[in-house]
Formats: C-alpha cells, structure tokens, sequence
C-alpha cells in the first residue's frame, strides 16, 4: 500500500486546472510558471500512479477518477484553510490575511467610503479584494478561495451564515428629457417595455429590478446590455431607454456629469439587502462580525 500523500500545493495545482481548463491560465492564478505547475502534476500522478488529466494540444480533459480527486481535494484545501483560521482567530481580532470576494454593484461605490477608515482602524488587517458576480462570488465561497462575500439578497448562497449591513432602495433612472416627467416616486406601470436597460445575466441586481416590478412581461422585453451600472447610465444619458440603480451608486455620485435624472421605485420590493456571508461555522465568525460592524459603520 502506498504511503505517499499529495502536498497541498499539488492539490492547488490541479484545483486550478480544473477551474480554469488551461495550464496557462491555471499558472498566472496560482502565481507560478505554466512549467512548475505541469511538472507539479505530472509528479501527483506519477506518485499515485494513475492519470488524473488527459492532455492534447487543444484540450484539457479530467478523467473520471481525476474529477473525484478534483473534489476531494477541493475539501482537503477548505479543511486546511479552517485550520489556518482557527489558529489565526486565537491571535488579535480582525487582524491577519482575510480575503472578501464583493460585487459589482456594490464594491465601487461602498469600498471607496469603507477601506479608507478600516486601513486606519485596523492596521494589522490585510484585505485582499476580489471582484465577482454573485454567482462566481459564492462559488469561490464554496470552494474556500475567499473567507466571504459582500453580497446582496435575495440569492440562493447556500448554507451559509451572515450579517445584515444594510438595506437598499432602487431606483428608476431616466433621461432628463424623458417627455413622462417623472414623478417623485415611480410606479412600475411607467416603465415602457423594451426600453428598460439591465445589467447581463449573472449579476443578481437584474433579478432584483424585475422582481420588483412585479411585472412578468418586462423579462422578455428587457434589453440585457450593460457590463456595468456606469455603461447603463451612459446608455439612459445618450436616450436609449431607462435603467435601475441602487441608491448607494446614486449617493456616490454616478449620475454626476450626466443628464440622468434618478427617482425612487414605488414597490414593496424595491429594496435590496446588503449582507456579509461566510461559510457555517467558520471559526473567524467574530472576525466577520466584527468586519460587518464596519461595513455598517462605513
């Protein structure tokens, strides 16, 4: 019976391969040469004997076995990550390498407000930020590539925990000119279909604008073009429809230098939870307590 075991670094190595299906690509996300991270492979499958990747010039293909050791490993590097947190929580609160995976419509306009002070507050913290849709975000979550996620509700996370930071309205934006004048609330019925803007799938906060409209018909007219709310607001800006913005990118400034013209949603559900969410039973939770103290602070 063999006694070897794989190091972690192999396990990261082929965790890669598996995420990005390219050496190379596989090599600049873990910050090695394509070269050490093939040879890094090529030594786990010599070692346990067996073919894990099936290489061609053109493509990567994980063999049956490959992908169960793929998520074996993928709980191995979660468990060896908790470990490291658990010894790491026993030091100075809040305090060490903690890495949060934010979203688009969140990390440009509540990060700016937020890092300033919690740098200040909080020397001994290193942050390292990672920008994600909410599906990308939670599934790095899941596979322990980030400690949480800063997130808007509802969307399906998981079983997970989390802290409430704060709720956000959304609202209509219009062009200046719009020949409705818009009023100072805006009823869902104003929204022509075929003119509402929203961001491309796999950002939640198009799930969360036509839920709120309660208005089933707006789905298949809705024109998805935007990669960003600052792309969306250009579009209104230039007449080509109108959009939906949280109040924080409006706070912020994201009209400024245009002729956009923001009100409130007049709907039940015209507002958005903002929440920090870890893994169940995390042993840094009061650090991501205490990291939502700040956010709410911030």
């Amino acid at each position: 019976m063999s006694t070897y075991l794989p190091t972690l670094k192999q396990l990261q190595y082929l965790v890669a391969l598996h995420e990005h299906g390219h050496f190379g690509r596989a090599a600049e996300a873990s910050f090695v040469s394509q070269s050490t991270l093939s040879a890094g492979i090529r030594e786990l499958e010599s070692l346990l004997g067996v073919t894990l990747v099936e290489r061609s010039r053109r493509v990567v293909r994980f063999t049956a076995l490959g992908n169960q050791v793929v998520d074996k490993a993928h709980r191995i590097l979660r468990e060896a990550e908790e470990l490291a947190d658990l010894v790491q929580a026993a030091g100075k609160p809040l305090a060490g390498q903690l890495r949060m995976s934010v979203i688009p419509t969140i990390a440009p306009f509540l990060l700016p407000r937020f890092l300033p002070r919690l740098r200040k507050e909080r020397p001994d913290l290193e942050l390292f930020l990672r920008e994600e849709t909410s599906h990308d975000a939670v599934e790095s979550l899941q596979h322990g590539r980030v400690d949480c996620v800063l997130l808007a509700l509802p969307f399906a996370t998981g079983e997970v925990e989390m802290a409430h930071i704060a709720d956000d309205e959304l609202y209509v934006a219009f062009p200046e000119n719009d020949p409705r004048d818009p009023p100072e609330s805006v009823p869902p019925s104003m929204i022509d279909d075929g003119r509402l803007l929203l961001l491309e799938d796999g950002h939640c906060l198009k799930d969360h604008a036509l839920a709120a409209c309660n208005r089933p018909e707006l789905r298949g007219s809705t024109t998805m073009i935007g990669t960003s709310l600052h792309t969306l607001v250009q579009m209104v800006d230039n007449g080509l429809g109108l959009t939906m913005l949280p109040k924080m990118a409006v706070d912020a400034g994201i009209l400024n230098g245009t002729k956009v013209v923001a009100r409130p949603l007049k709907s039940k559900g015209a507002t958005r939870e903002i929440a920090l969410i870890w893994r169940k039973n995390s042993p840094r939770r009061d650090d991501f307590e205490l990291l939502a103290e700040e956010l709410r602070a911030g």
